[in-house]
């Protein structure tokens, strides 16, 4: 069965930095492409970041610069740094990723910029 925990959201203030991790299990991790979404209040979940097998990224357009998604194939971990945070990052950010038809979350971690 596979799983993603997610872990080091928190409270931070406007302008600085999280990094967010997700450990994944039950599944060949360096196969798989990984994916960070968001979801603020009353707004739908949208995508942040996607990293591929390879390693090769993709980001949101309005999030470059700012946001990094990596990965340690070792540790099964896929990680998110975040810098410069705004409030409008406020959100609750999740693990993703995609087996063939199956589509696997983690519960998610919150992340909360405010002064």
């Amino acid at each position: 069965q596979v799983q993603l925990v997610e872990s080091g959201g928190g409270l931070v203030q406007p302008g600085g930095s999280l990094r967010l991790s997700c450990v994944a299990s039950g599944m060949i991790f360096r196969l798989y492409a990984m994916n960070w979404y968001r979801q603020a209040p009353g707004k739908e979940r949208e995508l942040v970041a996607v990293i591929s097998s390879g390693g090769s990224t993709n980001y949101r357009d309005s999030l470059k610069g700012r946001f990094t998604i990596s990965r340690d194939n070792a540790k099964n971990t896929v990680y998110l740094q975040m810098n410069s945070l705004k409030p409008e990052d406020t959100a609750v950010y999740y693990c993703n990723t995609k087996l063939g038809m199956a589509d696997y979350w983690g519960k998610g971690t919150l992340v909360t910029v405010s002064s």
